[in-house]
């Protein structure tokens, strides 16, 4: 089974084109309270210069339902990453107006409660995948902190019928190989560990972490 890979966190259109030519399969823009956030007007300058292969998610944080569908027009995206405590009209309603084509994500940090919020969200038709991630005091994704991957293995991760799993939160080229290889995740996703400041990426990391990525699935 190939990996699915996304650079999240894009601001330039450097940076996207960068993670798309190195080979990666999503790219993430955050419409959020973050180093990283940017506006419709950005990604929509962006996008149209991106291989159409390439999908584009934009990260919504408790964003209603009007605001992504706007966003997702106004851009052109091809997916949304949902971190919100929204129930399933949310994910129904979007594909509803914007064709099922589009990519849902929705969110689960990891915790306790994780493995049974990732069951339930995986029962959603609406839903495509589902993102595990870390978070602070302060930020509910990006935070570059790793949640314990050998706990997760035999919670989340080992939970039946949640077969489409992205790693996310603390991720970096160093030590993706080791997270793929305890988790075996469907995707993985990366923001701060392949920056070189915050909303800014390193092209060093960013081409070393698809590569050791795409090696450890191999």
């Amino acid at each position: 089974m190939s990996l699915w890979i996304k650079i999240c966190g894009n601001t330039t259109l450097e940076d996207a084109q960068l993670a798309a030519e190195a080979g990666a399969d999503a790219l993430g823009f955050v419409f959020a309270p973050s180093p990283r956030r940017v506006s419709s007007a950005q990604v929509a300058a962006i996008v149209p210069h991106l291989p159409a292969a390439v999908e584009k998610i934009g990260v919504f944080v408790e964003a209603t339902l009007d605001e992504i569908y706007a966003t997702v027009r106004a851009c052109g995206l091809t997916g949304v990453q949902l971190h919100s405590a929204a129930g399933p009209e949310l994910p129904a309603r979007l594909k509803e107006l914007l064709g099922h084509g589009l990519r849902v994500l929705r969110v689960v940090h990891f915790s306790p409660q994780a493995a049974a919020q990732a069951a339930d969200y995986a029962r959603d038709a609406n839903v495509d995948a589902v993102l595990v991630d870390s978070r602070t005091a302060t930020a509910v994704g990006g935070t570059g902190v790793a949640f314990d991957w050998v706990e997760a293995r035999r919670s989340v991760f080992g939970a039946p019928g949640t077969a489409k799993l992205i790693a996310a939160g603390g991720l970096t080229p160093d030590n993706v190989a080791q997270a793929i290889a305890t988790l075996q995740p469907w995707g993985v996703d990366v923001a701060s560990g392949v920056e070189a400041s915050p909303g800014c990426k390193d092209p060093i990391k960013v081409c070393d972490f698809i590569a050791n990525a795409r090696a450890a699935r191999r």
